[in-house]
């Protein structure tokens, strides 16, 4: 089954760009209650997956022999900006481990924090690896790696923090992954289809946090997440930004190349989508649509109209087109 057009952005009255993608909604018990495009569909999670790769950091009982705070877990699940909120806990986690920020494997990155990112521009330094919007994920396979005894190389496929990740995943998506690919943190990306990323999603929104260690680990994780929205993305984010306007109580995680999750505890209900052109506006589109089609997200919030129902503006701030769905999706 092919992809179906999902966002469509008009202009001048004419059709100008439309984005075609794949997207699920599962129940409590991973069925799929409704889905557009092909359910099968194989793809990259990337980082829309942080939570299940952090799972192992919490089961394997590492979490709580460093003390782990709900920040650092949700730090672990982040893709953050590089604010001083995200570097500085970071490094002092590090710190804490007896390491330090040459420790880390994820690469250099410029903050996308305005204030971080002039701070280093107005003073020539360099970014650093903290700076890197997955250094809180990598600080978590850090603290696993020093609970297993594993070596300094943690992000090799066959290191056993990346064994431990692998088997979290295809436990919880319940398909074996066909393969993975490198993200940009050089961690390896395992498949899954587009069902399957939902149905792990769904299984973190009915977990009891006095349920089993693995229900525990999830419950735990997505309660972080919902606790700490600005360290999870920043400000100006989706992420952020949608998980303030539900009030806490759904998690929401990007990836690159326009993936986007949902976990909703109170509708019992797993989200997932992809857009296959990887157009970071249209997953976001998209997944705003359906929080509001799942009565998870007030239609009339201002977030709605920062990323779906709002005009679209020029330089001069001139309305220039706008946002739709496609016919026949979420609508």
């Amino acid at each position: 089954m092919a992809a179906i057009e999902m966002i469509e952005i008009w202009r001048g009255g004419l059709l100008e760009s439309a984005h075609a993608g794949h997207a699920v909604i599962c129940d409590d018990t991973g069925a799929i209650v409704e889905a557009w495009g092909d359910p099968d569909a194989v793809i990259f999670p990337r980082s829309s997956c942080k939570m299940i790769q952090a799972l192992p950091l919490v089961e394997s009982g590492a979490a709580e022999a460093f003390g782990l705070t709900a920040a650092q877990l949700a730090l672990a699940c982040a893709s953050h900006n590089g604010a001083r909120i995200h570097t500085d806990p970071v490094g002092r986690w590090l710190a804490g481990l007896g390491l330090g920020e040459a420790d880390l494997r994820c690469g250099t990155q410029m903050p996308d924090d305005p204030v971080a990112r002039r701070d280093l521009i107005c003073s020539e330094t360099a970014p650093c690896q903290l700076h890197n919007n997955c250094s809180g994920k990598h600080a978590g396979f850090l603290t696993l790696n020093r609970h297993l005894g594993g070596g300094p190389e943690y992000v090799a496929p066959d290191h056993p923090v990346q064994r431990a990740a692998l088997a979290a995943f295809e436990e919880v998506t319940g398909e074996s992954s066909p393969g993975f690919g490198i993200d940009g943190c050089s961690a390896p990306n395992f498949a899954t289809s587009v069902h399957g990323l939902a149905r792990a999603m769904s299984a973190f929104a009915v977990a009891n946090p006095d349920g089993n260690r693995r229900e525990k680990a999830q419950a735990s994780l997505r309660d972080a997440m919902t606790a700490f929205p600005e360290l999870v993305a920043g400000e100006g984010r989706a992420c952020t930004g949608l998980m303030r306007a539900m009030g806490g109580k759904v998690a929401v995680k990007t990836g690159a190349e326009a993936v986007f999750v949902a976990i909703l505890p109170e509708q019992r209900r797993g989200i997932a989508v992809k857009i296959m052109d990887g157009a970071t506006r249209a997953s976001q589109a998209a997944i705003t649509a359906l929080l509001i089609r799942t009565g998870a997200l007030d239609a009339a919030h201002p977030v709605v109209g920062q990323l779906l129902t709002g005009p679209l503006t020029n330089r001069r701030g001139l309305i220039v087109g706008e946002t739709r769905l496609a016919p026949g999706f979420a609508a």
